[in-house]
């Protein structure tokens, strides 16, 4: 008898006909809200002024786009903007949770302690608020204000993740390490934080798209990204009679992105999954004990080159 047969009653014939009407009904309220979006917003509607305008999917609404200078400043400034900012705030978010991580799980309270309160911090204090401080008090500019605030918020909590990995690790990780004389901070960083990195690295990914999302954030600080190029300056160039189109826009392409980085996200799950639903005996002795001996060798190299 497995877990699952244990846990969950297959359905019976009332029960999967109730799921199978539920889901017909489910399907048909959401196509009918589609419908009545889609419908609405292709209808004419009239302006302040008494003036009957074509609805939002009229060709005359998508007229700037037939122009391919359009796109290249989209591209450039906006989505280049976005992807610079959210690329270079997750190689700091990266490196700074690695760093909270450890020192968030040192033995010793006069650093663990400390950097605690800073997560704590970081963690509660918006994003905006952040960025707002860091360019009026610091005056770093539009786009280090949104990187150093990006950087600081997601890698606390990519921090607070690694640490949760560790410390989910067995305990015999942490006594193997010591056992070949190796110091805390050694055993963590050979033998604890690689296991706990992989085991966290589909959270990481998942954390990093919310990343991507917040640096829309930076319209109110002034840096130029994709929100503001389009909303902004191409919305208030052309008017506002093209403002829904760049809306939509906007729209397609924040998906695309966050997309596929979600997509990402999931495929590097499934191949963790993958690698760690091996046989417990693999799992827990192939490669623990792989890095134990590349610990081992490592440490055996620093005694010899005392």
């Amino acid at each position: 008898m497995t877990g699952a047969n244990v846990l969950f009653d297959a359905p019976g014939p009332k029960a999967r006909r109730r799921s199978l009407i539920l889901s017909i009904v489910g399907i048909l309220v959401i196509a009918a809200g589609l419908w009545w979006m889609i419908a609405t917003l292709a209808a004419p509607r009239e302006s302040s002024g008494g003036v009957v305008l074509p609805g939002f999917f009229d060709a005359t609404r998508w007229e700037p786009f037939t122009d391919p200078q359009t796109w290249s400043y989209i591209f450039v400034l906006g989505v280049w903007g976005t992807l610079r900012a959210a690329l270079t705030a997750a190689v700091i978010a990266l490196a700074l949770g690695i760093l909270f991580s450890l020192l968030r799980s040192s033995a010793t309270p006069w650093v663990r302690i400390p950097t605690a309160v800073v997560l704590e911090f970081l963690r509660g204090m918006p994003v905006l608020l952040m960025m707002l401080f860091i360019l009026l008090v610091l005056n770093t500019g539009s786009f280090w204000a949104v990187v150093a605030a990006l950087s600081l918020y997601n890698g606390a909590l990519i921090g607070e993740a690694l640490r949760a990995g560790m410390a989910s690790l067995p305990r015999g990780q942490r006594e193997a390490g010591l056992s070949l004389g190796m110091r805390p901070l050694q055993s963590k960083r050979l033998i604890e934080f690689p296991q706990a990195f992989r085991q966290m690295l589909p959270i990481i990914v998942a954390q990093l798209v919310v990343l991507l999302k917040d640096t829309s954030l930076g319209y109110i600080v002034g840096y130029v990204e994709l929100l503001r190029v389009n909303m902004n300056q191409l919305a208030t160039y052309f008017g506002n009679y093209y403002l829904f189109s760049f809306f939509l826009v906007t729209l397609v392409l924040y998906l695309a992105m966050n997309l596929s980085l979600s997509w990402f996200a999931r495929w590097l799950a499934r191949r963790t999954q993958r690698r760690t639903g091996r046989p417990q005996g693999d799992v827990e002795d192939a490669q623990p004990a792989l890095l134990v001996a590349d610990a081992e060798a490592e440490a055996e190299a620093g005694r010899h080159g005392r």
